[in-house]
């Protein structure tokens, strides 16, 4: 839910903003149409578990990277397992 600078703001950028479809913005277009909507709430995930794996050469790092079926670099910050993607594709 947006706090009432937020919503001083976005009006703002909305009334300085054209339509879409030409023509100015109008705030009361949009809230006609959303007039009954249920609110959306996203609830955040908390992960089972975090656990913070420490490796003191490439060999012990690929070697777990090989137990545990994913492709691990010295740059790789977190990983799922099962392998996730970060980016929305389950490629691994």
């Amino acid at each position: 839910m947006e706090n009432a600078k937020q919503k001083n703001i976005t009006k703002g950028i909305m009334k300085n903003q054209k339509s879409l479809f030409g023509g100015e913005y109008d705030e009361e277009v949009w809230k006609k149409e959303w007039r009954g909507m249920p609110e959306f709430i996203q609830e955040k995930q908390e992960v089972y578990a975090k656990i913070i794996f420490r490796f003191d050469n490439e060999e012990d790092l690929q070697e777990f990277a090989k137990i545990i079926g994913q492709k691990l670099t010295n740059k790789t910050k977190s990983a799922w397992y099962p392998f996730r993607s970060h980016w929305g594709n389950n490629k691994k």
